[in-house]
């Protein structure tokens, strides 16, 4: 069976070619058991707190959740969004998302924006929204909850057909991303995808987090929480837009990340 799966750490020419040619890829087995179930547990709590109903979306866990904070600047990640991007790009949004039990299938889509879509800017569809999404739960088989995802789509000059999206329906090329909890789904904002369908008898968790070019704004947040900026690590505080000139267009005065500091931490 085809999987695009690569391995932790550096973006290398051969990761490129996966990524250029599919949209996405897999890193397999990036957190050990017990940080997927410290990461799991944090979850929880954030839907909890949020009182979502059923399937729900939260952002901004990072704030309260050191384990999910972790997962920003993930040494087996990081690199591969570097690579993609280049020195500068934020962190546009961090949402935890919970599909329930015996969850139903979801509806075709690519990601991007209801006030301006990122279709009308060009084709391809550039990339606008890098998403970094950590499995929290087990997902090696379909019917998991498993996102499934069209490969090389982001680079199709035609849309899905509205027929297979108003019935969410099946697509002979789509393609069902099967990995064991722990594992991260790298893709390009313009792939077709849906969430699979969820016949387990507990909930599926799955932490994001979107990368953008600096001069996108933020989707799950105003303005930066001070406490966690005051707190949190100078990586992170460059992730989350930390400019000198925040209040310029286009992210101005923002500087490269910090990937040289002498803070380990950052």
């Amino acid at each position: 069976m085809l999987n695009p799966v690569v391995s932790a750490g550096a973006y290398t020419d051969h990761d490129k070619f996966i990524f250029e040619s599919w949209g996405y890829f897999i890193i397999p087995d990036v957190l050990s058991k017990d940080e997927v179930q410290q990461c799991l547990e944090a979850s929880e709590r954030v839907h909890k707190a949020a009182g979502t109903p059923a399937f729900g979306q939260v952002g901004r866990g990072y704030e309260t959740e050191p384990a999910l904070e972790g997962l920003m600047d993930h040494a087996a990640v990081l690199p591969k969004i570097r690579g993609i991007y280049g020195d500068k790009f934020i962190v546009q949004s961090g949402w935890n998302t919970r599909q329930p039990a015996r969850g139903v299938m979801g509806g075709w889509h690519q990601d991007g924006s209801g006030a301006y879509n990122f279709n009308q800017l060009s084709h391809p569809i550039p990339l606008l929204q890098l998403r970094a999404s950590y499995l929290l739960t087990d997902q090696t088989k379909p019917g998991m909850g498993n996102m499934e995802l069209v490969p090389g789509s982001h680079r199709s000059a035609v849309p899905l057909p509205a027929s297979i999206r108003e019935q969410k329906g099946d697509t002979p090329i789509g393609h069902v991303i099967c990995a064991t909890a722990g594992s991260v789904l790298v893709f390009h904002n313009a792939v077709w995808h849906r969430t699979y369908e969820h016949n387990e008898d507990y909930d599926r968790y799955t932490m994001h987090y979107i990368y953008s070019p600096p001069w996108v704004k933020p989707s799950d947040r105003m303005e930066n929480n001070s406490e966690f900026m005051a707190r949190t690590t100078p990586m992170r505080r460059a992730l989350m837009g930390d400019y000198t000139r925040p209040d310029a267009p286009f992210g101005g005065g923002y500087a490269a990340l910090p990937f040289h500091s002498p803070d380990k931490e950052g």
